[in-house]
Formats: structure tokens, C-alpha cells, sequence
């Protein structure tokens, strides 16, 4: 990157806002978080301690603050609230009322349009969308987004931005709502649902076959890449009879609003598809988080060969 980076501005200190100033701090780069709660500031204070106490003596310098101040062209503003555009708005309203003209600023959305978000900006070029994956601080892959005014220079410096912190940027050529992962997620969740409210299979099951199946090649194969070696054929011929029958509902699954509507809302209500406790809850953390490491390892290195 041309501009040293001074600190990096998080707006947000909730889940996604935690691991991204873990992910700073990793690289000592200084932090500066913002958000209105106290009690969030708190919790994230209390969460860099323990993430950092023994295992890295040297790491960025973190300040929370509930208030804005003025920043300069070598700081960058991430800003990583809650998924609602109107906040998400505002807080981009503050950010280029408390930064230099070419301070770059990076909105974390899941799929959000990056000009809904930006409107109203005297400096939209200098907006580009960046969707991490939860958690920010593990997963490599980044989802950039460029804005109808975004100009390359910004994209360039944001993807510059994310490699210095060991990120795989991948740029969207343009904005659509949900983006790449989220979409295909989402198609891949709607089969799931509907295949359990037709009774095909039972949870357990359509777990397992998901996982040892399709969930293991995705790992190490994009879906084009596995499709190449499969044939395209193969896969045309299957498409010919099999897309008529897939479930193509425009809108959300009878079983996912009726769990909702019943309080069934996964580990952090205790039940969704599956029941819940603490120690099960944290087990699960643990497990999953020494699993991503190893899956990641695994993948990455398979790149580099």
C-alpha cells in the first residue's frame, strides 16, 4: 500500500467486530474500536485480553472509545455494525464527517448494496464493500466490492489492505444483493429445508451427507473447478432431469419461519435443529475452530503446490 497504515477504525464491537480487531492486532496494526454501548466496549476489551495475554507479547495497541475521533489519511474506518441499512448509513455519514478526504472506508456487509450504504456521501469513490467471514480473524476468504462510484484505486488499496493481513480478496465485478457465499448458501439451505419439510431425510442424516460429501470436496475444489473435473457433460445431463424438481420458492421455508416463530432459534436459544447447552456450546466452539485451522492449512497449501 502507498499510505502507511496508522490504525484501523472498527465501528462496531460486536461478534464480527471483535474477531476483526483481533485479525489487526494479529498484525500490529493499533485499533481503534467505536461503538455507543459500554458494555460492548467492555466485552471486547475483555476479549482481546484473554486472546492476547500469553501467546502474543507483541501486538497492536487497542483504544475503545464511545465517541469519534478526527482521523487522518493513514487510518482506514471498517465499519462492522449490525446488518440494517439505515445504521449502516449513518455511521458511513460519520465516518467522512471525522476522516481526511482519502481515508479509505470499508463497509462489512453481508449483502447490503454498496451504493444504498454510501448514499448521500460527498467521497463515495473512496466507499468499497468487504464481506469477511465470521470468524474474521480465521477465515481467509474476503468477498470486495466495488460501488458504482468506487474507483480501482480504492479497490486496489483495499485488496492491498487485505493481503497485508493475510487475506485471499476475491472482487466482485458488481454488486448484487447477498453477493457471491451468501447466495450460494442460501440456495444450498432452501434444498436443505425443503427436503426436510418433504420428509426425504431426517436432520441427522442430511447433515452427514452433506459433510463427508460435497462438504469435503468444497474444501479443497470451487464448485467450477470440481465441475471441470467431473465433466460438463456429466453435469449437463444430470441438470436436463434434475433441475425441474429442485425448489425454486421465492420465498423463505414454512419450517424455518415456523422454528422462529417457536422460539427455535439454534445453540443461543438453547434449540434449533438440534438441542443445545453451554458445555455442548463451547465444546462445539473449541472443536470447530481447531478443525477450521487444520481444514485452512490443508486447502491453502493445496493452492501453493
Amino acid at each position: 500500500m502507498t499510505q502507511p497504515i496508522e490504525r484501523v477504525v472498527i465501528v462496531g464491537a460486536g461478534t464480527m467486530g471483535v474477531t476483526l480487531a483481533k485479525l489487526m492486532l494479529a498484525h500490529r496494526i493499533p485499533v481503534r474500536m467505536i461503538d455507543n454501548q459500554a458494555a460492548a466496549l467492555e466485552a471486547c476489551r475483555r476479549e482481546i485480553e484473554r486472546t492476547f495475554s500469553d501467546n502474543h507479547p507483541t501486538v497492536g495497541e487497542l483504544e475503545v472509545q464511545a465517541h469519534w475521533s478526527q482521523e487522518g489519511e493513514g487510518s482506514i474506518v471498517i465499519e462492522s455494525v449490525t446488518e440494517n441499512l439505515a445504521i449502516k448509513r449513518a455511521v458511513i455519514a460519520e465516518a467522512e464527517a471525522n476522516c481526511a478526504a482519502t481515508t479509505l472506508i470499508v463497509t462489512n456487509t453481508s449483502g447490503l448494496s454498496i451504493d444504498a450504504i454510501g448514499q448521500g456521501m460527498r467521497h463515495p469513490e473512496r466507499l468499497a464493500g468487504a464481506h469477511f467471514f465470521n470468524p474474521a480473524d480465521l477465515i481467509p476468504a474476503v468477498e470486495v466490492i466495488p460501488g458504482a462510484a468506487t474507483t480501482q484505486a480504492t479497490i486496489h488499496r483495499t485488496c492491498a489492505f487485505l493481503s497485508l493481513l493475510g487475506k485471499r480478496p476475491a472482487v466482485l465485478k458488481q454488486s448484487v444483493p447477498g453477493f457471491v457465499a451468501n447466495r450460494i448458501q442460501h440456495a444450498i439451505m432452501r434444498e436443505c429445508l425443503s427436503l426436510l419439510e418433504k420428509g426425504v431425510v431426517d436432520v441427522e442424516a442430511l447433515d452427514e451427507i452433506v459433510q463427508f460429501s460435497i462438504g469435503v470436496r468444497l474444501a479443497l475444489n470451487g464448485p467450477l473447478l470440481q465441475r471441470d473435473l467431473n465433466g460438463l457433460d456429466t453435469h449437463l445431463n444430470i441438470a436436463r432431469y434434475l433441475y425441474e424438481d429442485l425448489e425454486d420458492t421465492h420465498t423463505p421455508s414454512r419450517l424455518l419461519e415456523e422454528y422462529v416463530a417457536k422460539g427455535r432459534l439454534g445453540a443461543k436459544a438453547g434449540r434449533g435443529f438440534y438441542p443445545w447447552d453451554e458445555v455442548h456450546i463451547k465444546r462445539q466452539e473449541l472443536e470447530a475452530r481447531g478443525n477450521l485451522e487444520h481444514i485452512i492449512a490443508i486447502a491453502m497449501n493445496d493452492k501453493r503446490s
